[in-house]
């Protein structure tokens, strides 16, 4: 909050509600996109603004977050989907009776939701490299990703920008999870995990001025107890 009495005084009774919008801007964004690839769904491009795509033409972004406290001119929030140094333009306190509209339809997600709660169109199998690999991150370093990879792979492995999937040489592909990768093959509806590897050349987890990277010492690890699946 920027200082001054007034914006101290903006704040009155704020702290009676549990939840805020947050209108803000889209700082990083320098151009925008009329049609966008959305995270969930089938790979099909949409019209922006039947989106919530950061490339929009005025990059002005909405979130509800919870608000826990006011302390000394400092909102104190819940999680939410900004990035440290996001400009806010404005506050407003949430209504539930007048901005909670639960029965109202969802356009093409309704489609996406359906698909969702349908039986898993693909078949997953870890290999017992992958299984090996898998169990040892999550004893030795408390990383797990398998639930979200099975998610992710038994509903469509298909190439997929930002759901990180991609192809790689011949017939496999690689998708990503946080700070790791599992390569993988498709034939018919069975998915099969050849193995994992970290996402983070050599040369970024052994530069000391790069800001921290998640899971650094485990693939760092990793890549000593399998050099064979580091590209």
């Amino acid at each position: 909050m920027l200082p001054g009495d007034l914006y101290q005084k903006a704040l009155k009774d704020l702290e009676g509600f549990d939840r805020i919008w947050l209108i803000w801007w889209f700082h990083r964004n320098k151009a925008w996109r009329p049609e966008v690839l959305p995270p969930r769904g089938p790979a099909k491009r949409r019209g922006v603004f039947a989106t919530r795509s950061p490339h929009r033409p005025n990059p002005i972004g909405i979130t509800p977050v919870q608000l826990l406290a006011v302390k000394k001119g400092h909102l104190i929030l819940g999680p939410c989907d900004l990035v440290d140094g996001t400009p806010i333009f404005d506050i407003k306190p949430y209504i539930p009776a007048y901005d909670a509209f639960p029965e109202a339809k969802s356009g093409w997600l309704a489609e996406v939701d359906a698909a969702q709660q349908a039986t898993p169109s693909f078949n997953v199998t870890f290999s017992p490299l992958a299984q090996t690999q898998a169990e040892w991150l999550r004893s030795a370093w408390s990383v797990d990703f398998r639930e979200r990879l099975l998610e992710i792979l038994s509903r469509d492995p298909t190439p997929h920008r930002t759901r990180r999937i991609r192809s790689r040489h011949g017939d496999l592909f690689d998708c990503g999870c946080g700070a790791w990768y599992a390569v993988f093959k498709v034939t018919g509806t069975e998915v099969y995990i050849l193995h994992l590897k970290p996402s983070f050349p050599l040369k970024f987890l052994l530069d000391p001025t790069r800001p921290e990277l998640p899971d650094r010492e485990a693939q760092l690890a990793f890549r000593a107890q399998w050099p064979e699946c580091v590209d």
